[in-house]
Formats: C-alpha cells, sequence, structure tokens
C-alpha cells in the first residue's frame, strides 16, 4: 500500500475530513477541517469521495515524501508549495513521482492550507471519522498533530483521475471574507442598543490565542446583564459567545459542546468555512442577515459543490 512519510510537520497538521456530527448529547463536537470547502474541492479534483481525510495545515506547512508516488491537490490558502523545489498550481491535480518531495512554506495569505491525496489518508476511524480531535486527545493519528517521521497509509486511488482546476467563478464564490454574516443569537435581547452597535458597527481583532475550539476577538467591549449569571445550555458551531470581559468568542470545530456566556449572533452556515481562514491579527465585522437569507445562501453553495460541471473547468 502507498504511503507518505513526515519529514517535517509544520506548525500545525493534523488529520482531517468533515467531522463526526451527530455526537454532542456525549459531549462530543464535530471536529473536522477547519476550511470544510477547501477539503471538499481538493477531494473533488483527486477523484476521492467529498469528505475523505487529508491534511490540515495551520499557518506554517509541513514537507512530505511519497516514496511510491501519488496524485495530489492543495486547496486553501497558499502556503508556496513545491514538490521536488517546483512551484506547485493550486486547486487542481498534482502527479508526484515516486520518492517525490512535497514541500509547503508560512501562508502568504489565509490560515489555513489543505492536502488531499487520491485514495485518501487512512488512519482509524473514531466515531465514524476520521478527524483529529485535538482537545480529547482522540481520531486522527493517535488524537495528535503529526511529528517528524510519521507514516501514514494511503488507499487505492480511483482508475481515472477527474480532468481540470477549480474555475475562477466557483472560487470567486467560495473567497474568505472578513464581514462575516450572522443570525441573531438567542440572547440578543439581553443585550443593550448601545452594546448591538458595538457589534454591528465596530471591528474586531482575531486574537492570537485563538484555535480550533474558538476565535477569541479583541475590540470594544459589549455589555449584557447575563454575562455573568446565564445557566449553560447547549451551544451550536459559529456561536458568538460574549465573554464576562465584553470580548466575543466564536465557537468553532472542538468547540465544547455547551456553555454558559449570552450569544449575541450565530455565524452562517455558508460562512462557516470562511472562520477557518481568518489569521490572527486580522480585522472582521459582523452583518446581520435573516434566517430565511442564510437558509437560501446554504441551499445554493451545496448546489454548486454538488455540481461538478461548475467547479472545474
Amino acid at each position: 500500500m502507498s504511503s507518505l512519510t513526515v519529514q517535517s510537520p509544520g506548525l500545525l497538521t493534523t488529520v482531517q475530513d468533515l467531522g463526526r456530527a451527530g455526537h454532542g448529547a456525549l459531549g462530543i463536537s464535530p471536529s473536522g477541517a477547519a476550511d470544510p470547502v477547501a477539503l471538499r474541492l481538493g477531494n473533488l479534483l483527486v477523484g476521492n469521495d467529498a469528505g475523505t481525510a487529508a491534511l490540515e495545515m495551520t499557518l506554517l506547512g509541513g514537507t512530505f515524501v511519497f516514496p511510491e508516488g501519488a496524485v495530489v491537490a492543495v486547496t486553501g490558502a497558499d502556503f508556496g508549495a513545491t514538490i521536488d523545489g517546483r512551484a506547485v498550481e493550486m486547486w487542481t491535480a498534482q502527479t508526484i513521482a515516486p520518492g517525490g518531495v512535497l514541500a509547503f512554506g508560512p501562508t502568504r495569505n489565509f490560515a489555513r492550507s489543505y492536502l488531499a491525496v487520491a485514495g485518501g489518508i487512512q488512519v482509524l476511524p473514531f466515531l465514524g471519522s476520521s478527524s483529529t480531535h485535538l482537545l480529547s486527545g482522540l481520531g486522527g493519528l493517535e488524537g495528535r498533530a503529526l511529528r517528524n517521521g510519521d507514516v501514514l497509509r494511503l488507499g487505492k486511488p480511483v482508475a481515472k483521475i477527474p480532468q481540470g482546476r477549480i474555475s475562477l467563478a466557483a472560487l470567486q464564490s467560495f473567497r474568505p471574507r472578513k464581514v462575516l454574516r450572522v443570525t441573531a443569537g438567542p440572547q440578543i435581547d439581553e443585550f443593550p442598543e448601545e452594546a448591538k452597535e458595538v457589534f454591528f458597527r465596530g471591528k474586531f481583532r482575531v486574537s492570537e490565542a485563538s484555535d480550533r475550539t474558538g476565535l477569541r476577538l479583541e475590540g470594544h467591549s459589549i455589555e449584557c446583564k447575563l454575562a455573568e449569571d446565564m445557566i449553560t445550555e447547549g451551544v451550536p458551531l459559529g456561536a458568538i459567545q460574549v465573554a464576562p470581559s465584553g470580548q466575543p468568542i466564536v465557537l468553532f470545530v472542538e468547540q465544547q459542546t455547551t456553555g454558559g456566556y449570552p450569544k449575541i449572533a450565530n455565524v452562517i452556515g455558508v460562512d462557516l468555512h470562511r472562520l477557518g481562514q481568518l489569521r490572527p491579527r486580522v480585522e472582521v465585522r459582523f452583518e446581520r442577515t435573516s434566517l430565511d437569507v442564510a437558509r437560501a445562501l446554504w441551499i445554493e453553495q451545496e448546489r454548486l459543490l454538488n455540481s461538478p460541471g461548475q467547479l472545474l473547468s
């Protein structure tokens, strides 16, 4: 069976698929790719099922050796990838010869880059998913980030790899945004009008303390009378809590499944993958929209992601 060897892991490289949804009642958040759209597009390019496990790299990529060769696709952020010293074209399938070396550097634009390999990364599933959940040490390769010398098995590729690259029109549809669309949170009426104005009109900087559990934001303080007295309740992916400090926290893919801070808003489905590409110190704003608009945008995104003829050029 084919394999890849980790020569250098980069800053934080993990095995991720589309996550293990449906286990919130057990206190297990989904995990999965921080940018699931980039993962799905990478898998399309190498002939895998949409949710096949791939590698997710954060801010600084790794170096990988393919003893038997492979067909790969690089998506998401641009980490200046090279194959045996030659620049890699992103968003299209690339062939690596036996013994070839695929190397990534620091990010040139956004937060996370994805490496999809024809046949997929083969690890022991946990609750039906190969995703690494770092907080609990479950899934992926021993529940941890990759290290020097790790060897990952690769599955058998499909007989015919799709031809083409992701179209410019599709990439434009999925482009990262710094204005994130949100719907009202369940406690929004507990915030005074002045606090809501601060939230919707102000800018917030992504803190360096952010991770896959949540994006901590820094900006003007948001007042809420429930900040210290609320009873803990279930929380969804993308919920924006306001801590007693008055600073927002956007719950992310390894979030806790319950929380006791008031939620002023929730990032809509089509912008969740954009959270995964926010680098520390970038500024973001929030734009309120309706549930009907959020639902229509989600349906259109899923229609496009399931239409290879529109995705490939």
